[in-house]
Parts: structure tokens; sequence; C-alpha cells
């Protein structure tokens, strides 16, 4: 295979681990300030040191995006485990030396001391529940209406697999299961929308050989995602599924007809947020033709329909892989580098749709953006 890449978002994630440098080294300071024993303080300096070795190990492997060739499910369910407990670590710190600080009678500060290990167990037993329940997979179905639709593309069927990330923290069998999901829907046209697996020596050949297990009247296709990138695999994964009968679309395009119309399906390898997006896509758009748009990326939406495309299909976000709803708003890290997270976009005349795909990344957590298989109905307006 392909020598490894790099992610090209190092230096933001290089100031985020400044900061949280910073943040821990002052937190160390002002607790071995408070704490009296010296069990305590050489507590919170080991504590200390676990949390700025998972910062480091968090950009390396998150950010850099610096894949290791040996991936197992023990390495893997350790770096989670240790994220779990440095966040956990740094805030029963938080907690410790502020209810010290506090001048409170002592029956009162060990009310506080409850009230703060509550606080404290709630998000961990939260990240728990994420944790059992984080291949849950739904089928969400939404339908995309589109102006001027031809009445032979009307109710169209396009079932959409995205950001498996086969790896240990998804198994080839629970894959499996998501695949038998799609074929359930019976499409017309089968989509699978990047990110495969999540590092170099993920089971690349196992999930090419469920995904060519999609059945679709027209047929099976795809786009490259980041992970496809960063790991170096874009050639081999499209040579190894075309052997198989997928087709992955690496800014080209195929045309799809269904009794008297013609649907145009465009693909394009996987774009880094903020670069120039999809440069010379318009001269695969086809006239008289519904012209369908697959991007890893959903952040192209707004250039997307510039250009003319109908129907803008992506994945990437995870739908934030955890997300909370706030007065009918959807909170979740995805909004911090798009606003483009998960579910429908429409601008006008033309549509976007966000998958929250299938498998996780750095945490093996679901809260709030359930796994799903996406089924996408178009209807004429």
């Amino acid at each position: 295979m392909p020598h490894l890449r790099h992610n090209f978002h190092v230096f933001p994630g290089l100031i985020l681990l400044l900061i949280c440098l910073t943040a821990q080294a002052a937190l160390t300071y002002w607790g071995a300030r408070l704490l009296k024993a010296r069990w305590a303080r050489l507590a919170l300096y080991t504590l200390s040191a676990v949390c700025i070795a998972i910062y480091c190990a968090g950009y390396l492997t998150l950010f850099g995006q610096i894949y290791i060739r040996f991936s197992s499910p023990l390495v893997t369910w350790t770096q989670a485990a240790a994220l779990l407990l440095g966040v956990c670590a740094t805030g029963m710190t938080i907690v410790g030396a502020a209810v010290r600080s506090i001048p409170f009678r002592a029956e009162r500060r060990t009310a506080l001391r409850a009230a703060g290990a509550a606080a404290l167990s709630t998000p961990a037993l939260a990240l728990a529940f994420g944790i059992m329940h984080r291949d849950d997979f739904r089928i969400s179905e939404v339908r995309v209406p589109i102006p001027g639709l031809p009445r032979d593309l009307d109710g169209l069927r396009l079932v959409q697999v995205s950001d498996i990330h086969l790896s240990p923290f998804l198994s080839e069998k629970q894959l499996g299961r998501a695949i038998d999901m799609a074929n359930e829907t019976r499409p017309h046209i089968a989509l699978v929308t990047g990110d495969l697996i999540s590092r170099l020596g993920d089971p690349l050949d196992a999930c090419i050989r469920q995904i060519a297990r999609l059945h679709a009247d027209a047929g099976v296709f795809g786009c490259m995602g980041n992970h496809e990138s960063y790991a170096g695999v874009e050639d081999y994964t499209a040579a190894a599924a075309a052997r198989r009968g997928v087709r992955f679309l690496r800014s080209e395009n195929t045309r799809l007809r269904f009794g008297n119309a013609t649907l145009n399906l465009v693909g394009v390898d996987y774009e880094p947020f903020h670069s120039i997006y999809l440069a010379g896509a318009a001269r695969m758009m086809a006239a008289g033709c519904l012209n369908v748009l697959l991007s890893h990326n959903p952040d192209v939406f707004p250039v997307a329909a510039e250009q003319g495309w109908d129907l803008t299909i992506s994945g990437h976000t995870h739908g934030g892989q955890i997300g909370v709803e706030i007065l009918r708003h959807n909170v979740s890290p995805a909004r911090f580098y798009t606003p483009y997270v998960r579910g429908l976009y429409q601008v006008d005349r033309v549509a976007g749709y966000v998958s929250t795909g299938l498998g996780t990344v750095g945490l093996p957590v679901r809260l709030g953006a359930p796994p799903e298989v996406s089924l996408i109905r178009l209807c004429a307006t």
C-alpha cells in the first residue's frame, strides 16, 4: 500500500494543544498550592502528567492524523479509555480545588463535594451509554423535494452508507448488519460516501467485501473520504472495489437512465476544509439531466448550489458524534468547523443532505447523533 499521508489541519490543532497544555499547567500549579497532603499533591502531579500525555497523543492521532501501521483493539480501546480518564481527572481536580478554596463550614463543604461528584458522574454515565449504543443503527428516511423533477425520477430511492470506519470500534459483523438494513430498502441506487476505515492497518478489504453486498437496480457508487486520503489508499480502494462491482467516482460522472429520464451522478475526492471547492466540477454537469454530486465534505454545499447541482450528498461530520438539543438547536463539536452537520439543507431550488454515518473516530461514543443508513427519496414539487 502507498505511504502514509498527514492531515493539513496541523497548525490549528497545535494551537488547541498549546491551550490545553497551558490550562493543565495552571490547574496543576493552583491545585498543588491548595492541597496540603503530600500524597494528594503526588496524585495531582500524576494525573496531570497523564492528561498532558493524552493531549499530546490526541494531537498526533486526531489532528496530525499520524496513523500507525499496527492497529489492534487493545491499542485503540486503551487510547479511548485514557481520553476518558483524562477528562474525568481534570474535572475532579477542578472540583476538588474549588471545594478546598471556598471558605465553607465542614458540613457545607461535604454537601458541595457530593454535588460535585454527582455532576461529574453524569457525563461519565452518559459516555458509557453512548459507548454501549454506538452501533444502534437506524434507517433515516428523508424526502428531498426537487422542482421540475422528471416523472420517471419521482420516488427514486437512493440508499447512502457513509463514514463506516471499520476498525476496533466497528466490527465486520456490525457493518454486515447495516448493509442488510440498506438492502431491505430496495434502493434504485446505492451510495458509499467515504471513510471506509480510520487508519492504515484497519480491515479495508473486509469493508470492501461488505459494501460489495449492497444491491441496487442501477448499481453501487461512491466517493473517497478524508481517511482514504490520509492513509494513502485511494487508488487501492478504487481498484479493489471495482473488482467487486463498486465504482468509486473520482472527479468523473456516470449517467443512469430511468425510463425517459437521466440522472447524472458525479463524485469528487475529499476536498479539505477551506480549500478551493469543486474546481472544474461544473464541467461534469449535464444539461437536461438531474445532476447529483457525491462529496464527502459537506462544506462544499454553497459552492455546489452556486454551480447549479440539484442535490449534493455528503457525510464526514458523524452528525457531531455527540450532540445536545438546546432550544430546538442541535449543538455538537462539528458545528465548530461547518454549519452543515446533519440532515437536509436547501437553498432556493437546490438541496444538500448530510448523513451521520455509521462509525466513530476518537471515542467510540454516539450521543444525540445515532448512526444511520440514509434512505433518500426524490420527490417532485
